[in-house]
Formats: C-alpha cells, structure tokens, sequence
C-alpha cells in the first residue's frame, strides 16, 4: 500500500521461535483466509510464536512467492516471512479447512458471505474462529457476527470471535507494542483468541461485546475518510479533534441502538481504533479522505490506493443503516454526499458547522 508517510524500511529481522511466554496454548495449525497487508501481518506474527501457519490466496502469484520466496510479492513486499510458513490457492476441497484448528478471516466484508458459504461444509464446531474484517454488508445492512450466523447456523456462529482494535500491520511485524481486544459470545472462545495471540509485544484483552467491537470496528473507517478530508482542506489539529470526537458520539449512538455496551467504545476497539485510523497518515481510510479533501477523484484514488479502503462501502451501508435505525449521523451523512452525493467536501463542512446547536450527549442519554 503506498499512502501519505507510507513507512518504506528495510526487510526486518524476524525472530525464529517464540519465547517461553508468547503463548500459554499448545501450537496450532492456523488457517488464514485472505493474503492481504492485514493477514499477512497476523500469519507472520501466527507462525513466529510457533504454530503452523498457511495462508489462502486467491492470487497465484501470492501463494508462489511466499512459499519459494517467502514474501508476499503484492503486499508487505520488504518484510521477510518465516520459512515456516505456507500459502495454498484451495479452500474448495476442504483439505485445507479440516487440517486447521484455528481459521482467522482476514476478508474485505463485502466478500466475506462468499467465504463462509464455500467454507461451511468443512467448518466444525471446535474449530476456533477468529474474524478480523470490519465493516458492514451493503445489501443486508448486517456486521459481520450478523453474517456468520446466517450462514453457519447459531450454534457455531455464536462461538466465533472478533479481533479488533488499533493495529497497522507496518508495526505489529516490526514487534512493536500492540494492544488489541477479542470479543465472542462464549466467553472460552474468547480466552482461547486470546491465548492464541498473546505475546509479550501483543497483549489482547477479551470482553464478550460482540456488537459494540463490530460497530466501533466498521464506523471509525468512515470517520477516518471524514478526518483525512479536513487535513486535506489545510486545517489543523481543531478540526481534527473536532470531526473525531463528534464521530465517537455518532458510533456510540449507533452502536447503543443496536445492543452495544457503551463502555465498549471507550476502548482499544473504539476510541483507540478511532484515534489510530482517524488521524495517522498510514491508514488507507484517512489516505483516501485526504486525497479527496486535496481536489482528486473518488475514482482516480480508488484505482491508484493499491488496497483496499473498506470505509468507502462501508460509508453506503452504514448510511442505509442509520436511516433504518432513525439515528441522527450527520458525519456520516456528510461522508456519504462527498462520495456518492456530488458535493464538494468544503461544502460538506460548511453543512455540518452551520448545524443547529444542541447539547453534546444529544441521543446518548
């Protein structure tokens, strides 16, 4: 991916074995579904702690350079991956899936009910599954748990488990200190996630607010496009601050209508999301809203990003959402003039300053 400040360094040094303390679980043979910067990142991280790690690509040429290379030839290009770790291009036959005791989904939502559809077969119930894709299904308007269950039934769709929180991958190859959190419905699933995970330079907190980690995890996306569209106009740290701040307000409304715990949103999943996506130059999200807010394309920035930026489909379904649920979201309103709407972005600001005023905790209390 290359955006604003992209991080360039030089292959890292990986670490061959874990350490005694990286992980209180027995080494397991993880499946990960999704080749991509954010997958990549976790099979790496998977495979140095001592699992068999084997990674699916739809991309031939993905699964050929990191087996003989042992890089991802298309994304994280400059980071060196354990010899240990495998890639594979079948998922259809099964072979795969039944070998695995861990699956972790690293798919762009919008493709994520295919996936469980051609996996559902093979899926069994003490298979521990771990999701980390954000956003929301355009067509259904449904979170990602919503589309687990649809197709794999309650009774193995509610053990599954969602990773969130603020990680780019850049720095968790680089070991660098990460905190994230692990929701499930069952609460073992969850401590398995996060035994699985857990590392000295990795911690990972579990909770059991499946909802709330999905809405933080899908809507702090679309902020970050709204909070790179500001830095592109030319304006500072106020207005950062501001669109970040009312944004959280917005997630939180959301979210509470729909079930969540609102002390979720004060977490690594929400707030700490947010501030990571919502003002870093690394993300992809803010890249595209800061290119929008400098006078490019919606188009041109899609077709040049190199990856994908899942707050632009998840700007429509959240949009559609909002207007279901009968929650005031003018942020998200604005985001979603500026991209499907035709309106230039300094006039979406113009909208959302001349606001009526009203009291701050407005629809949270």
């Amino acid at each position: 991916m290359q955006s604003v400040g992209q991080d360039t360094s030089k292959p890292l040094t990986k670490v061959p074995t874990k350490t005694p303390e990286a992980s209180s679980v027995d080494d397991s043979n993880v499946l990960v579904l999704g080749g991509g910067n954010f997958g990549t990142c976790l099979a790496d991280h998977l495979a140095v702690m001592g699992n068999s790690v084997t990674i699916y690509a739809r991309d031939q040429k993905v699964v050929d350079g990191i087996n003989k290379e042992h890089r991802n030839v298309k994304y994280m290009k400059d980071v060196l991956l354990p010899e240990s770790l495998k890639a594979t291009s079948k998922l259809d036959d099964g072979v795969a899936i039944r070998a695995a005791d861990v699956i972790l989904f690293s798919i762009p939502t919008q493709h994520l009910r295919d996936i469980l559809a051609v996996s559902k077969p093979f899926i069994r119930k003490d298979h521990l599954t771990i999701f980390v894709n954000k956003g929301i299904e355009i067509h259904s308007g449904k979170l990602p748990c919503d589309i687990v269950e649809e197709v794999w039934g309650k009774e193995i769709g509610e053990c599954a488990t969602y990773l969130s929180g603020p990680s780019f991958a850049a720095e968790v190859v680089k070991r660098q200190p990460t905190c994230v959190s692990v929701a499930s419905r069952v609460k073992s699933r969850a401590l398995r996630a996060q035994a699985v995970f857990h590392a000295p330079y990795f911690r990972v907190y579990d909770c059991d607010d499946v909802v709330g980690v999905e809405v933080a995890g899908a809507l702090k996306n679309v902020i970050a496009l709204a909070a790179g569209a500001c830095a592109g106009l030319g304006f500072q740290q106020n207005a950062r601050a501001a669109i970040i701040t009312r944004g959280l307000a917005e997630i939180m409304r959301i979210g509470v209508r729909l079930g969540a715990d609102p002390l979720t949103f004060s977490g690594l999943a929400g707030v700490g999301d947010l501030f990571l996506t919502a003002q870093s130059e690394k993300s992809r999200n803010y890249t595209v809203g800061y290119r929008l807010g400098r006078g490019e394309t919606l188009d041109h920035v899609l077709e040049t990003l190199g990856s994908v930026a899942e707050g632009v489909e998840t700007t429509k379904a959240a949009y559609e959402l909002c207007r279901k649920l009968n929650v005031e979201s003018p942020v998200c309103d604005a985001v979603y003039s500026v991209l499907f709407g035709g309106v230039e972005v300094k006039a979406a600001v113009k909208i959302l300053m001349a606001r009526d005023p009203h009291a701050e905790f407005h629809g949270l209390r």
